[in-house]
């Protein structure tokens, strides 16, 4: 049965169950568990649950004990399923059960590495879309052949369905919920505070190339930290070539490897999260917003804006504006 609760911040519980990866425990307490009053509220109200007393996590590296019992998860916002890594083994009845109850009552599920196999064994993502760590993509076609498995990228996000595909890339989708929860700005923050990229695609590749470089430096830094600067201006793939004294194809070549994208995708990526804080800060003129982020013309911003956050300028204004705080 669901357990009503008072209204206040967003909920978010995981589940830890036996042989869970901490890595991805310490991702989710780190982004939805902190306090942060450097931003000055609690974004979340955040809880770990397990179906036993004691939980031996992966390896036995250690035991949880004290955490709430499984019934927390059905008073969940969005509740982030367990994972393991012998994928093999059935996750055990009750677990599923609650993943079936939370789902039916309409709340946010969230899959880190291999938790979108506890997904499928719970029969929530059947028809869906989802991703995975690459390693296990075999297996989980194999396994779950109803489930539209994406392959070789970042994260999934499907609505109320979210997967990562495990290590870093949970903090990456940690960072997406958030940018979806609380805006372009809040998720700034939370990612400066974690040392973290701000923003990176879902689409992005999984497994990126990082070769020991030669001389000279090879690093986009300069060049990024360069285009970041200078969004208002026009700014094209060779004249990014040029400020890094590269060919277009050598520069495509080491966006691929170091980011995993391509410059065109980075930089409209890029624009369009300025575009975003722009309007969280007050701004209402969306030409004004257009311009500022060289996305050009208010048409353009909308679809760009829509394409990249699921969101119109109006409707992110609305939800995400100083009004809205």
């Amino acid at each position: 049965m669901h357990t009503v609760r008072a209204a206040g911040p967003h909920r978010v519980v995981v589940i830890v169950d036996e042989n869970s990866n901490p890595f991805e425990l310490g991702c989710a307490s780190e982004i939805f568990g902190l306090r942060r009053p450097e931003i000055g509220r609690d974004l979340y109200d955040f809880e770990l649950c397990s179906p036993e007393p004691r939980t031996p996590m992966r390896d036995g590296f250690f035991t949880l004990t004290g955490v709430a019992d499984l019934e927390a998860a059905d008073s969940a916002d969005t509740l982030i399923v367990p994972n393991r890594p012998d994928v093999e083994v059935p996750r055990r009845p009750a677990v599923l059960d609650a993943v079936r109850r939370a789902h039916a009552r309409g709340a946010r599920l969230v899959g880190l590495c291999s938790g979108a196999f506890t997904l499928a064994e719970a029969g929530v993502l059947d028809g869906r879309r989802a991703t995975a760590h690459w390693q296990w993509a075999d297996s989980f076609r194999h396994r779950c052949p109803a489930v539209r498995l994406e392959a070789d990228v970042l994260f999934v996000d499907d609505g109320d369905i979210l997967t990562a595909a495990g290590s870093a890339a949970a903090l990456d989708l940690g960072l997406h919920i958030v940018r979806r929860d609380h805006g372009a700005e809040i998720a700034g923050a939370v990612s400066r505070r974690l040392v973290f990229a701000a923003h990176r695609d879902g689409g992005q590749r999984q497994f990126i190339e990082r070769p020991v470089p030669d001389l000279p430096d090879e690093s986009l830094a300069p060049v990024l930290a360069w285009a970041q600067e200078r969004l208002d201006s026009v700014l094209t793939v060779p004249a990014l070539a040029a400020r890094a004294a590269v060919s277009p194809a050598t520069l495509h070549r080491r966006f691929r490897a170091q980011l995993g994208t391509t410059p065109l995708a980075w930089l409209t990526g890029e624009r369009v999260a300025l575009a975003c804080r722009l309007i969280e800060r007050g701004e209402s003129r969306f030409d004004v917003v257009a311009r500022r982020t060289g996305l050009g013309t208010a048409a353009n911003l909308r679809t760009l804006m829509r394409r990249e956050t699921g969101l119109g300028p109006l409707e992110y204004r609305r939800r995400f504006g100083p009004r809205a705080n």
